[in-house]
């Protein structure tokens, strides 16, 4: 399979955020501000939905005798302990004010870098999609999460700024190097790329619960810069490491 049947996927998802993020920042300066505070209102509710649909998967997975939501909250509190050990929060931050600088990004640049990262790369359809694309070249799943995304793009940018548009940076690297590195591990692991296979293992299962926590963080972002409150945020960056551990704490909790 060639390389570009691989990343078709992932360059079509970064296309739909860069053209999201023109979009957003054509429109978004001719709005009132509290038309765009609204945006961002409707843009969390939004976010919240698809936080509790995946969220609610940890209700099909078990760890031997130990419920998901339970493996969920474990992982979740380790992952929250070595991401505040790791400083991971504030390494976005950081990564986000470098681009701010090189690039002369005004405003909220890194505040929307971070946003946009976070929420176009935590969820069932980048580890559904990567696996996909990867493994057989099939884009689908990544053609309807580019469409998702180019429209969060949009109503972001209006609100945040172009640094929505260098979280593209982070889709291309995360994404694609999934899909790169699908074809070494998945089919023994996952049993394969076959869409229905993947959507019902339960590594993928507790991943996308515990990612539909983590975006339920952000959707409680988005709202909270809706109204202005942005100083009462959850530090969703600090709780990667969660989706890291929770495959690894599904397999210990299997072996009891």
């Amino acid at each position: 399979m060639s390389l570009l049947a691989q990343l078709s996927g992932t360059l079509i998802n970064v296309t739909t955020v860069l053209l999201g993020t023109l979009l957003g920042l054509t429109l978004g300066g001719r709005l009132p501000e509290r038309t765009q505070r609204t945006l961002l209102q409707t843009l969390s509710l939004v976010t919240l939905f698809i936080g509790l649909d995946m969220a609610g998967h940890l209700n099909r997975v078990t760890g031997g005798s130990i419920p998901g939501v339970i493996l969920a909250l474990i992982v979740l509190a380790l992952g929250a302990v070595a991401g505040e050990a790791l400083g991971i929060e504030e390494g976005l931050l950081r990564l986000g004010d470098t681009l701010r600088r090189r690039f002369r990004g005004g405003g909220r640049f890194t505040e929307g870098f971070v946003a946009a990262s976070l929420l176009f790369c935590i969820g069932p359809m980048t580890v559904v999609g990567g696996l996909q694309n990867g493994l057989t070249g099939d884009a689908s799943t990544y053609v309807l999460k580019a469409t998702l995304d180019g429209i969060a793009a949009l109503a972001l940018a209006g609100a945040y700024g172009i640094g929505v548009g260098f979280s593209a940076l982070t889709v291309l690297l995360l994404q694609g190097g999934l899909s790169l590195a699908a074809g070494t591990f998945a089919a023994g692991l996952l049993g394969g790329a076959d869409p229905t296979v993947l959507r019902t293992n339960p590594y993928v299962l507790l991943i996308t619960g515990v990612g539909g926590l983590t975006i339920l963080g952000i959707s409680w972002n988005l709202m909270l810069s809706g109204l202005g409150w942005e100083d009462r945020r959850v530090r969703v960056g600090s709780l990667l490491p969660a989706l890291l551990l929770a495959p690894l704490a599904l397999w210990v909790a299997g072996q009891f």
